[in-house]
């Protein structure tokens, strides 16, 4: 077993003066590779986290991936607790018996699982893991990226792991098709680009999403909307006012469609519709499809599209789409039309009036006979709200205009802003410094929430003081 597990027999390890098994730089004064190995004190809880990626690097050496697979669970941690004993206590790591087997544990279902990436998975300050080739991995926490340790042990073994996340979810990549969309367990996206499209090796793009969906209240303690905003937003979803999400990449479009989504009345029927499944709705009766990538030959293949118009013979309150970005945008201002009001998506747009543009281009990518002013007046007559969202220059997301959806005025679609984040100064270390201010125009659907005895302060319409 040993010799199986192991990449070198032990009577070569003993003959090497530095060991195959060692970290990539020795241990010196209490440190490895630029980390502060010395002992946490009870003050200061040591970090796991670190320890784990670190202890990766050590194992990747030492370990004979390729067998992995064939072995069970208990043989694995059979093999691996005297390597990690080792390992703690070359690194003056004062663990128990009790965490030396929960370390061990851990580390075994790494193994069995994403390897060297399951710290950062476990990691909730963290957003965005960036593989760039098996030898550098990027990661975003608080809107900012930095570099980490974590490494792969070569490009196969990145894509072993990159195989047992795309066949989870029953796709495929390879050179034929080296462009994929998955998902994992806990809903994150995965996106991944192989050779030969990717020349410098396999670049793997994962946004992680919380394992507690975020609120609107936590979206307001954050500072990323003001509380008259996101009352008036709450107060929109419940009296089923159809909106879109705007907003760059990486701005917190999905995050705030599940958000507003917990407003809806738990007594409708959803459907949500996605390219990878990563909404996370809170209502019990919720109907989520998936799009599928073609097979080999190119045949099977079922796009958004198919789904909004199946989705329509399925009886939903409310049509919820991830993403709009293509011919499906007539499908969803159909039903925006017909009978489900409240419906929402988001689209990628830099401002209101450009989500606007982008949504008419979709429509005439459907292919149907509509001229420039029946697609516009589809869109005024099904859209009521346009939510736009921004990650700043200094990494803080924030909704930076809330819209509303007038009418047409001769051939223009009339959009008016009701509250807005204005930028007041940059700090020397780059803080962004601003306030939530209304317009002073309330929104045309205010009455109509009223009379559903949905009320919103008319103090929030007030231009006169910043929202809070």
């Amino acid at each position: 077993m040993v010799g199986r597990f192991f990449r070198s027999s032990p009577q070569d390890e003993t003959k090497s003066p530095s060991g195959p098994l060692v970290l990539d730089e020795p241990v010196k004064n209490g440190k490895a590779n630029g980390a502060s190995m010395v002992p946490a004190t009870a003050s200061e809880p040591m970090d796991f986290v670190n320890e784990r990626v670190q202890m990766h690097r050590y194992l990747l050496d030492k370990i004979n991936l390729s067998i992995l697979d064939t072995m069970e669970e208990e043989e694995i941690h059979n093999e691996l607790r005297p390597m990690v004993r080792d390992y703690t206590k070359q690194q003056n790591m004062p663990l128990s018996a009790a965490e030396l087997d929960q370390l061990v544990s851990s580390i075994g279902d790494e193994m069995l699982g994403l390897g060297p990436i399951e710290p950062l998975l476990d990691d909730e300050t963290i957003s965005d893991i960036l593989i760039v080739g098996s030898g550098t991995v990027f990661i975003e926490r608080f809107g900012k990226l930095e570099q980490t340790k974590v490494r792969f042990k070569d490009e196969d073994h990145l894509l072993r792991i990159i195989n047992k996340i795309v066949a989870s979810v029953g796709r495929r990549v390879d050179e034929s098709s080296p462009l994929v969309d998955a998902r994992l367990a806990d809903g994150s996206r995965v996106n991944v680009a192989i050779r030969p499209v990717a020349v410098d090796g396999p670049q793997v793009s994962i946004r992680k999403f919380s394992k507690k969906p975020y609120s609107l209240e936590k979206l307001v303690a954050s500072n990323a909307l003001a509380r008259g905003m996101a009352d008036l937003l709450s107060a929109a979803v419940e009296g089923k006012v159809s909106l879109v999400v705007s907003g760059g990449t990486g701005s917190g479009k999905t995050t705030m469609l599940n958000a507003l989504s917990a407003y809806i009345p738990h007594n409708e029927r959803l459907v949500t519709i996605e390219d990878a499944a990563e909404l996370q709705l809170q209502q019990p009766h919720v109907v989520r499809l998936e799009t599928r990538p073609p097979t080999v030959d190119g045949r099977n293949e079922i796009m958004q599209r198919d789904l909004v118009k199946n989705a329509l013979r399925m009886r939903p309150d409310r049509v919820i789409i991830g993403e709009v970005r293509g011919g499906e945008a007539f499908d969803m201002l159909q039903a925006m039309n017909t009978g489900h009001e409240g419906s929402m998506s988001t689209i990628h747009a830099n401002n209101p009036r450009d989500a606007l543009a982008r949504m008419e281009q979709m429509v005439g990518m459907a292919g149907l006979p509509m001229n420039q002013m029946s697609i516009r007046s589809q869109i005024t007559s099904a859209v009521h709200l346009i939510l736009q969202l921004q990650r700043l220059r200094d990494g803080t997301r924030r909704v930076t205009s809330i819209a509303e959806i007038t009418g047409m005025e001769g051939e223009v679609v009339q959009l008016q802003e009701l509250m807005q984040f204005r930028r007041l100064r940059t700090e020397d270390d780059g803080t962004i410094v601003g306030e939530f201010r209304a317009t002073g125009i309330r929104p045309r659907f205010l009455d109509d929430l009223k009379s559903m005895g949905l009320r919103v302060s008319d103090s929030y319409f007030d231009p006169s003081s910043p929202l809070t």
